[in-house]
């Protein structure tokens, strides 16, 4: 069976629509079309819906998916290790790394390794960690940065760091005399919080929900500067990694009673092949870790 019908076929199942299909892989939506047909007239199955503009798989198509993704991933990754049998001196990393650590952790080691590795090209995604492990299950991404403990049978992970999650506050706030709060007081107070699929929201979410409160979330962002420029004013309290806080923040931190630590891994794919661009970069970025228990 030709590979590329397959390859057409996971790209409409992913994106939903022949022309984003067409687009995402560079050809014409003709080919594509005509790829599909002739790949349901061997198959002698139907695997597409095409009413009213909605494109959906059939429960065949679905069944075929499955076996779709593997044979593509699996192909994608033998041309890769041929293809440095032959000597290929450059790569491509694709690692997924959330905001907080890619703002203030990632940087010096990311180009540390581009001062050593010149010819390896990097691509780096941000975004939330279940949006991230989601990348990295689905052949998307090569590494990603996830939590420890959130880790699924088909990963394998590295530990990388460990970061303990403090209150953060305004200077002036009535929690700066005291040593550590509990999460009780926590959820007392407005907050400001990263939007959901974050771990720094996933984590006040699980302890919401030990502790049986419900967070009075104020405002909700993703930017970091703007996290801390709210809680400076005194319109919130959050909570940000130890790393993320500078002498000129004019904010001060609490650990929480108890203290939360977070165990944050570099993953990939059990059964996938790394690349010699990956493995470099997977052993480089974990010489630079600072993991301590």
């Amino acid at each position: 069976m030709d590979i590329k019908p397959l390859r057409y076929f996971v790209a409409i199942a992913k994106t939903a629509s022949f022309t984003k299909a067409a687009q995402q892989l560079s050809v014409a939506q003709p080919a594509v079309s005509m790829a599909i047909k002739k790949l349901e007239a061997d198959l002698g199955l139907t695997l597409i819906h095409r009413a009213d503009r909605h494109v959906g798989l059939t429960d065949e198509g679905k069944r075929l998916l499955v076996h779709a993704e593997k044979i593509v991933q699996a192909t994608d990754d033998a041309l890769l290790e041929m293809g440095e049998l032959q000597g290929l001196s450059q790569g491509e990393v694709r690692v997924g790394i959330p905001s907080m650590l890619g703002s203030y952790y990632f940087p010096p080691i990311l180009m540390a390794f581009r001062h050593k590795y010149p010819t390896i090209a990097l691509k780096v995604i941000e975004g939330g960690t279940w949006q991230l492990q989601q990348m990295l299950e689905n052949g998307e991404l090569d590494l990603s940065v996830i939590v420890a403990e959130t880790l699924p049978d088909g990963l394998e992970t590295q530990a990388l760091i460990r970061e303990e999650m403090r209150v953060t506050i305004a200077t002036d706030h009535p929690f700066s005399q005291l040593e550590r709060i509990t999460p009780d007081a926590f959820f007392d107070e407005e907050l400001v919080m990263f939007k959901e699929g974050y771990f720094h929201r996933r984590i006040v979410d699980k302890l919401a929900k030990a502790c049986n409160k419900q967070p009075k979330i104020g405002f909700e962002t993703n930017l970091i500067p703007l996290i801390k420029s709210i809680t400076q004013q005194g319109f919130g309290i959050s909570t940000l990694l130890s790393m993320v806080i500078e002498d000129d923040d004019e904010l001060i931190t609490r650990s929480f009673d108890p203290p939360i630590w977070l165990d944050l891994g570099i993953a990939w794919r059990k059964d996938s092949y790394l690349s010699k661009a990956n493995r470099a970069f997977l052993e480089f970025v974990s010489e630079h870790g600072r993991y301590k228990r």
